[in-house]
């Protein structure tokens, strides 16, 4: 199989020039209604799963999101590829709002921002083939593959994505998870996108096979000049492919920077929380770190706490956190001052503090 040819051909459509915003992220809201009521629903409320989140991804970095379980990372990434309608906000791709088009031009965006879905063994249609699967997207958008080529296109990018293209007639129950995310990969490439959401497509597989599949997102982003935006609960997997990193809690982004930024320099309390909690392996390094124990819990995103969304368990909150909404800007005492800590954070006592020596180093 031609596999130079697959890829020169996926380079011809979208090379990487400078780094220009591919997507920018303003004020996205995501607000799903609570009703009562059976024969007559009444709106009582909503939950705020995204209430404001705002950055962007350049052509060719990868942007990795972290936050604990029901934050809205997984809502932002739904939201990215119009499987779900923004509340409010804006999602521009080159410039140009996607959130109000439809029809062709929807269509066509599409195209170029793909996703690769958290679960291998529920993302793949068990009465598909393999060769169904990845060619499907070519029944939707037919100019990219006329059908007397598709067959080769689908055995050119099984073979990119590391699997055997004869393997084209057999079905998902008869691969291992991490040959199914494979093919869930190779599916979202079908199409030459530009940007790839993929929302945690490592998290249901073993640890051997997730630096497998990382190596190989890695692997795809320098042959094809692809743009990640990489959603993962393991901070060591987002920190290793990741140019910046975007922390959120309950609905909103806290603390975005570069990956040295976040992990060496973080300047959030949650942000230094998280960092506390990740385990280390040197018993020296361990004597000398400090644990930030959390106190109380998430609060409901029905009724999210007013001003900063944390501060019902921060150590720092004092009444300004109560009353007002932190920007999500560089902190004052930084802006002044060159250096790691001079980066994004919704804090209004944001400070810089090593929590914890990070494994590895950077």
């Amino acid at each position: 199989m031609d596999k130079a040819r697959a890829e020169s051909d996926f380079a011809a459509h979208g090379s990487a020039s400078g780094h220009e915003p591919i997507l920018q992220v303003r004020g996205l809201v995501k607000h799903y209604p609570l009703t009562q009521g059976i024969l007559i629903k009444k709106q009582v409320g909503a939950v705020k799963a995204v209430d404001g989140v705002d950055f962007e991804l350049t052509r060719g970095e990868t942007l990795g999101i972290v936050g604990e379980s029901g934050c809205g990372k997984s809502t932002v990434a739904k939201m990215l590829v119009n499987l779900e309608r923004p509340t409010a906000g804006e999602i521009r791709y080159k410039g140009e709002d996607i959130t109000k088009l439809s029809g062709r031009a929807l269509k066509a965006v599409r195209r170029n921002i793909q996703m690769v879905f958290q679960d291998p063994y529920t993302s793949l249609n068990p009465r598909m083939t393999v060769g169904d699967i990845i060619g499907e997207p070519y029944e939707i958008h037919p100019e990219v593959a006329p059908k007397g080529s598709r067959r080769q296109k689908v055995q050119e990018l099984l073979d990119v994505v590391g699997l055997n293209p004869e393997y084209i007639n057999r079905y998902p129950h008869q691969f291992s998870g991490g040959q199914r995310q494979r093919i869930g990969i190779a599916r979202g490439l079908a199409l030459r996108p530009e940007v790839i959401v993929a929302d945690e497509p490592v998290s249901a597989l073993d640890v051997s096979v997730q630096a497998q599949v990382v190596n190989l997102l890695e692997k795809l982003q320098n042959e094809f000049s692809l743009s990640y935006v990489f959603i993962a609960h393991d901070l060591s997997i987002v920190r290793h492919i990741s140019d910046r990193v975007g922390v959120m809690y309950l609905g909103r982004i806290v603390e975005i920077g570069s990956d040295e930024q976040i992990y060496e320099h973080p300047t959030h309390p949650y942000t230094q929380a998280l960092l506390s909690a990740v385990p280390v392996p040197d018993p020296e390094a361990r004597e000398h770190r400090e644990r930030i124990i959390l106190s109380g819990d998430v609060p409901s995103p029905a009724n999210p706490p007013s001003g900063c969304r944390f501060r019902t368990r921060c150590w720092k909150a004092r009444e300004r956190c109560a009353q007002e909404v932190p920007e999500l800007a560089v902190p004052a005492e930084f802006r002044l001052v060159e250096g790691p800590a001079a980066h994004d954070s919704a804090c209004h006592f944001a400070e810089e503090k090593q929590v914890v020596p990070w494994p590895g180093g950077a």
